[in-house]
This record gives C-alpha cells, sequence and structure tokens, in this order.
C-alpha cells in the first residue's frame, strides 16, 4: 500500500507494446521534496515510465495514482525545432502558460536565461536549450519536477552545473525531482533514492559513492571510471519472473565524503595512461 500523501505513485504497473513487454509490476512513489534517479540501460523502459508518470501514456495494466490538483512540470529528453521557424526564447516561455509576469521573471533570473530571451530558440547551444526548457517547466510552479535526460549532450562539467541548479530550484521550489539518466557516472549526489530499471525496479535505495561497481558493469555495461557519485548494488534475490534478467541484489548504502577526491583521483589516472 502506498503512502496516502505520495505526488505520485504507481502499482503492479505494465506496458506493452504488442507483445513486447516494456515494463511489468513497477511499484513507485516519490514524496514531496524528495529527489529520485532512475538509472537504466538504453531500452530499459525509463522514457515510457516517465510518460506514464506524467499521464501522457497509458499503462496496459495496473494503477497510477496522483495528488489531486498535482502540477507537474517537464523536461523532455530533446526538443525538436524547425531550425526555419522564428521563435525566440522569449515567446517560446509563454508557450502553454499562464505567464505570470512575477513567476517568469524569478525563474528566467534564477535559472540564467535573461540574457538569451531575444535569442532565436534554434541557435541556442545544449546546455542553453536545457536551461531554457527548465525555466518553462518552472513557469507551471510545479509540485514535481520530471526530467527526461535532461543533460544528455552535455559534457561532464555542464552536467554538474546543471545538477547543482536543480538542487538550487528543489530548495527554492520546495518541490520534489525525479530524473532519469543511463549514464551512471551522472547520478546525483543529493539524490534521496536511486531506482534501477530494466524494464522492472532491479533495486532501488540510497546512492553511495564506490572505487568499483562489479555488478553494475554487468548489467549496464562499462563507463563508470571517473564517477561524480555511483549507486552500489551487490545481488542476493533473483527475479524470475524476467526472462534474462536473472540477477540478485542486497544493498549497502553508505555516504563517502570522497567523492570529489577519488574524482580528481581518477581523472589524473585516466590522464597518466
Amino acid at each position: 500500500m502506498k503512502n496516502s500523501t505520495s505526488l505520485i505513485s504507481t502499482n503492479n504497473v505494465c506496458l506493452h507494446f504488442g507483445n513486447d513487454v516494456v515494463l511489468h509490476d513497477i511499484d513507485f512513489s516519490v514524496e514531496e521534496r524528495e529527489i529520485v534517479t532512475l538509472l537504466g540501460p538504453n531500452g530499459s523502459g525509463k522514457s515510457s515510465f516517465l510518460r506514464i508518470l506524467i499521464g501522457a501514456l497509458q499503462p496496459t495494466g495496473g494503477v497510477v495514482n496522483r495528488r489531486d490538483g498535482l502540477r507537474i512540470g517537464y523536461v523532455p529528453q530533446r526538443l525538436s525545432i524547425d531550425a526555419n521557424m522564428p521563435m525566440s526564447v522569449d515567446r517560446f516561455l509563454r508557450l502553454g502558460k499562464s505567464n505570470r509576469g512575477e513567476l517568469k521573471s524569478k525563474w528566467v533570473e534564477q535559472v540564467g536565461v535573461a540574457d538569451l530571451l531575444s535569442l532565436q530558440v534554434s541557435h541556442l547551444s545544449g546546455g542553453q536549450l536545457q536551461r531554457v526548457m527548465l525555466t518553462h517547466a518552472l513557469l507551471a510552479d510545479p509540485d514535481i519536477l520530471i526530467l527526461d535526460e535532461a543533460t544528455q549532450g552535455l559534457d561532464q562539467p555542464g552536467e554538474a552545473a546543471f545538477y547543482r541548479l536543480i538542487e538550487q530550484v528543489r530548495k527554492e521550489q520546495g518541490c520534489a525531482v525525479v530524473l532519469v539518466s543511463h549514464d551512471l557516472h551522472v547520478v546525483m549526489s543529493a539524490s534521496d533514492r536511486v531506482i534501477c530499471l530494466n524494464g522492472h525496479i532491479c533495486c532501488e535505495g540510497a546512492p553511495t559513492i564506490v572505487s568499483a561497481a562489479p555488478e553494475y558493469r554487468a548489467l549496464f555495461g562499462l563507463g563508470t571510471e571517473g564517477a561524480l557519485a555511483l549507486y552500489r548494488h551487490d545481488h542476493d534475490h533473483s527475479h524470475d519472473h524476467a526472462p534474462g534478467h536473472a540477477h540478485n541484489h542486497s544493498h549497502d548504502h553508505a555516504h563517502d565524503n570522497t567523492m570529489k577526491h577519488e574524482a580528481k583521483n581518477d581523472a589524473k589516472n585516466d590522464a597518466d595512461v
């Protein structure tokens, strides 16, 4: 039974596309002011699950509950803008919004897009576009902010800056945050929970810093070195209901204040190779 105070909760949610099982048996909830990071490889159902959470996609089974009057701010994975269609940032920010002047001024200033208002959206860099889309989402005055791989295409300093901005937004807005990534090295150290999704929930818990995570490499592939922050799980029970996903886990969660030191050492080691 999900907590009645949850902003959004799901119970046994499933999603099928024809004979393909995209998601099954998803029990999930997010509470006020909580930051939840969803991790998983490409094709694991992360974006589909977010679309279910915001109501853009209906599950084929299970129940989704949203708090009455819930306001959702959504930042999609990408935004396709026709380069031949003139649209300034200022005009884009007014699309579909009540255009409450004080709210717009607040977020334009705090997210740092004031100097972009006269620019064409199609001319923005990746980092600029992400900040503009975040500002647009915040104009909904959201109770929950949902971001689908919002750092895609950004370099590591850009990712770190964006996540610091998200932490600031959470504190300022008082909203919950659900963000998705397929890259283990961009797990937010500020996350209250990390959920590993691969068609089903493999494991979940608090993030932790580790120097090596072979279980992650086995499930999600290589690329965990030089981590900003990693979430580790050791398997101790199996998921027999998903062919090809028989893996076990237990949780070992401990915050480690050596994150920056380890990341710096990893970067130095990489440079020395």
